[in-house]
């Protein structure tokens, strides 16, 4: 499961970085959310990647390591939000630059 998780990680965190090389405006915004998808993957993983586990890891309750730990699971939740309203604003910018320079690409011109 481990394994499964990291190669999925680089795959997403390598896409995103050859689409942030790519010289259009909206390949650039796909790009930075598929890193923060994978930043958000390896947040998530850091709470202690469990298959069919329950978040009480014990039957015995009183210590705080039987727990899962909540903090990853809220990070991630808040970082989804943040991300959401950062794909937002920079598609707005997006079309708005479209609008001005009649081209997304990256520099503003197209290459002849």
């Amino acid at each position: 499961m481990e394994a499964i998780l990291a190669i999925g990680i680089g795959i997403l965190s390598g896409s995103g970085v050859w689409l942030l090389l790519r010289p259009r405006t909206y390949q650039v915004i796909m790009g930075l959310s598929l890193i923060s998808y994978a930043v958000n993957l390896f947040i998530f993983s850091t709470g202690r990647l469990r298959s069919d586990a329950p978040p009480v890891l014990t039957s015995q309750p009183g210590s705080l390591a039987d727990y899962a730990d909540p903090l990853p699971q809220a990070l991630v939740l808040t970082a989804i939000v943040i991300s959401f309203a950062t794909t937002a604003l920079f598609l707005v910018m997006l079309l708005a630059s479209r609008g001005l320079t009649g081209s997304d690409h990256v520099d503003g011109q197209e290459r002849r």
